[in-house]
């Protein structure tokens, strides 16, 4: 850039002159060089770059719910798949996770699913949505750092796809761009298998992917360990079973219900 913008400023008959071969031959090697250094700068822009979400590039599949059901009222679950060859999102809207997604050879060796489901805990609506961080096979263990990074950059265009394949939803209930937006990563390493609260549906979706966002790590509240009219059921429709709970304190029995696995109480079967 310096050497053109050097060339026009000078005098023609201080320009250097060159034999047209040379100059044409010169041409081509420097546009090969742009050609490949572009080439080895668009993957690094789009791992760090802003995340942006593209609604053309989205496929919305509605199985066996209803696009204006309040999911108080019905088990209510977002699968998201991301298509590396088509550059498209999936997202099927079901009562549990959509398996058929997830199935084949790419699907189990990246990982790159996101799974999501609304809970109600004391008569509050939130939305929990769990990554695969590691675990499963050392290739994800290599980069669990990286992943984790990818996961945080790319959760609000997630979000942003919840949000526009359910719109139906949120527009009859607005009130639900106020649930707060719990975040589980998934991991066999304890940095990195963790909650994060990223505040409200409609905040946590609200930023570009480049800015910092505001997010605690903490757990959310546990529903009623007996059954209630406030809390929806404790067995989770995303059996995914990493614990963040066990060193919290909290009832092991409840806490395993939020991820799947309803362990029974012994001395409530005792009586």
């Amino acid at each position: 850039m310096c050497s053109l913008a050097t060339n026009l400023l000078l005098p023609s008959k201080m320009k250097p002159v060159f034999p047209e071969k040379l100059s044409t031959s010169s041409l081509c090697v420097t546009t090969r060089r742009s050609k490949m250094k572009n080439r080895s700068i668009v993957p690094v822009a789009r791992l760090f770059g802003p995340a942006i979400f593209e609604a053309s590039k989205l496929k919305v599949l509605f199985l066996g719910v209803d696009e204006k059901k309040h999911p108080a009222k019905l088990p209510r679950t977002y699968t998201l798949t991301h298509s590396d060859i088509t550059a498209k999102l999936t997202l099927a809207i079901s009562q549990s996770i959509n398996n058929s997604q997830l199935q084949g050879w790419a699907n189990k060796l990246f990982r790159d699913e996101v799974v999501a489901e609304w809970k109600k805990v004391k008569g509050k609506m939130s939305l929990h949505v769990h990554c695969h961080i590691s675990g499963g096979h050392f290739l994800l263990n290599l980069i669990a750092k990286l992943r984790y990074y990818i996961f945080c950059k790319e959760l609000p265009v997630v979000l942003k796809a919840f949000v526009h394949g359910d719109e139906y939803l949120l527009n009859n209930y607005p009130e639900l761009q106020e649930s707060l937006v719990w975040v589980y990563f998934h991991s066999n390493i304890p940095e990195y298998n963790k909650v994060e609260c990223w505040g409200p549906l409609w905040e946590a979706t609200s930023h570009d992917g480049t800015r910092t966002r505001k997010k605690s790590e903490t757990l959310p509240e546990l529903p009623c360990p007996d059954e209630c009219k406030c809390c929806f059921p404790l067995v989770s429709t995303i059996p995914w079973s990493h614990r963040h709970y066990q060193n919290s304190g909290a009832d092991e029995n409840v806490a395993d219900g939020l991820f799947g696995i309803s362990i029974p109480n012994p001395e409530k079967s005792k009586g």
